[in-house]
């Protein structure tokens, strides 16, 4: 007999998924790329021009000074914010001792204080004119130099006021990451004999050095970044020189060249971090992390912790909001209400106008990114969220290159075809001060949409899927209004920022158009300190909606 084979059909393979075609929208992340990057292109392309004679001048003269202070400026910032935000977030994590719960969230508080405003005051308190020596010489007899009296407007001077108020970077991450280690490696570690201090140098420092790095990392940048502080103590940085180089020598070139420099002093710093670490990994080995339970302080060593934890907020913000609300009280802005509100007014204008774009325009990217994931978009929003690691005055530089190209090309145009002059419409107006604004903080925002979105389970927008929702259907019903928090936390970090930011603001601006920035500058380059603090105290106090937020999140977490 034949034996009989039973022929089963093949089964046909399974066509491949066809790949959904992302909408026009979901590409406005490349424009959005190409639009962010453009100031920084045309500092480089107008640093490869030919040296006129102001940056031969520059070069030979000031170019070397300016590269050490800023080198010197970034390394004291860096050593010192460090120190203060590690051993403070060590200590409020590890520890337990009277007073913690209220130091947790009150060495966020710096955070309010911007940079330049922490000088003024400080300058106020301690230059040889101020309170302090005016006192000393009372109480001793003796007449200004016959006693030592350090000198605040100097470069170590500069670094300890950026270090007091940018070390809040460092403490946050830091103590994020102390929090989420393994409370098995630091049991192991008293175990084996090592005490706390012991322990934190050798294991649980390490361990957070990712964060430790990102921390300094930001730091440095807005120590790069800054103009108010080092320009009131006399200390010549890059910035001050881009600053120079565009309103005392009226040369485009030379400033953009100093901004091309700047840059790649920005590049070297986080290269030699990336160096540093080599192919080290740090990460726990296991998902399980038991809490840590802080061990009690008492007597002097609780006095101890307090002091340390204390005395960064003191010096950070009680003594430099303390001078100011008596400076207020005492002298404050001579003029009228009526002539001193269009200052808050353009303020207000410029930071509410700068948040309405940014945070839609993050949302837009990052969303993009969640629903149609691709190298290309992903690459297009890093490069979009680039500008936070360029300082504001290169960022001002870039700004106005191509738009006083484009406002003198349209001009012409006009001329010879209609015989109008149009002007200047974006270099003239608050239109490319605003775009400035959008370059420098949009990283800002996309950071706090995206670590919102991470947060949202993708099930969620699935599950409305199945129930016959489109994506975008998906995104309005479910994911945004859960994302709502992160939406307004942007816009909060945005709008703050962009009332504090004075380096852009001084070069961009349009004629004879003054925020509370430039209002606080203005009067502190004539020593009308006193005068200034009524400014000062409107920016510290709108400051101060970040850290309620920040600290909102840190009692949910």
């Amino acid at each position: 007999m034949s034996e009989a084979v039973l022929l089963r059909p093949e089964a046909a393979e399974p066509a491949p998924p066809r790949r959904r075609r992302a909408p026009p929208w979901a590409w406005v992340s490349l424009v959005a790329a190409a639009a962010i990057a453009a100031p920084v292109l045309a500092v480089l392309a107008a640093a490869a021009a030919p040296p006129a004679t102001a940056w031969r001048h520059i070069a030979g003269t000031f170019l070397p000074e300016m590269l050490a202070n800023s080198f010197l400026l970034a390394l004291l910032v860096g050593l010192m914010t460090a120190s203060a935000g590690a051993v403070s977030a060590w200590l409020v994590t590890a520890f337990e001792f009277r007073g913690r719960a209220a130091l947790e969230v009150a060495l966020l508080l710096p955070l309010a204080m911007p940079a330049y405003v922490c000088g003024y005051a400080y300058v106020w308190l301690l230059d040889v004119a101020g309170p302090v020596q005016t006192v000393l010489r009372d109480l001793t007899g003796l007449r200004w130099g016959e006693y030592w009296f350090p000198e605040i407007r100097s470069l170590p001077g500069a670094a300890v006021m950026l270090a007091m108020v940018l070390y809040p970077y460092v403490y946050m991450l830091c103590r994020a990451a102390f929090l989420q280690q393994s409370v098995c490696l630091i049991e192991a570690s008293r175990t084996l004999g090592h005490g706390l201090p012991r322990t934190f140098l050798h294991v649980a420092l390490p361990l957070a050095r990712p964060a430790l790095a990102g921390g300094v990392a930001l730091a440095l940048m807005e120590t790069l970044a800054d103009f108010g502080t080092v320009q009131h103590f006399a200390v010549r940085t890059l910035t001050t020189g881009i600053y120079e180089a565009w309103f005392g020598l009226g040369d485009r070139g030379a400033a953009s060249q100093l901004a091309a420099c700047l840059m790649g002093l920005v590049a070297l710093l986080l290269l030699l971090e990336r160096l540093s670490r080599g192919d080290r990994r740090y990460h726990p080995t296991t998902t399980r992390h038991p809490p840590m339970h802080p061990v009690p302080l008492r007597g002097a060593k609780a006095a101890l912790a307090v002091l340390a934890c204390a005395m960064p907020v003191l010096l950070g913000f009680g003594i430099p909001a303390g001078t100011l609300l008596w400076l207020a009280a005492e002298t404050g802005d001579p003029l009228a209400p009526p002539r001193f509100m269009p200052f808050a007014l353009n303020s207000l204008v410029l930071a509410a106008l700068t948040a309405a774009l940014a945070v839609p325009l993050a949302a837009l990217l990052a969303w993009a990114q969640r629903l149609h994931p691709s190298p290309l978009r992903a690459a297009a929003n890093r490069v979009a969220a680039l500008g936070y690691a360029v300082p504001g005055s290169v960022i001002a530089v870039g700004t106005l290159a191509p738009a006083g190209l484009f406002d003198n090309a349209l001009d012409s145009w006009m001329r010879a075809r209609f015989g109008i002059s149009t002007g200047l419409l974006l270099s003239g107006g608050i239109a490319a001060l605003v775009f400035a604004y959008l370059v420098r903080f949009l990283a800002v925002a996309m950071s706090a949409v995206e670590s919102g979105l991470a947060r949202i389970k993708p099930s969620l927008a699935a599950a409305a899927r199945v129930l016959g929702r489109t994506p975008g259907e998906a995104v309005r019903e479910v994911e945004l209004p859960l994302a709502r928090g992160a939406l307004l936390t942007a816009a909060v970090l945005v709008f703050v920022d962009t009332m504090k930011e004075l380096p852009a603001t001084l070069i961009v601006r349009p004629f004879d158009f003054d925020t509370l920035a430039v209002r606080v500058y203005s009067l502190a380059a004539d020593e009308r300190l006193a005068e200034a603090s009524t400014a000062a105290l409107l920016i510290v106090a709108v400051g101060l909606l970040p850290v309620a937020a920040l600290t909102r999140a840190m009692r949910r977490g």
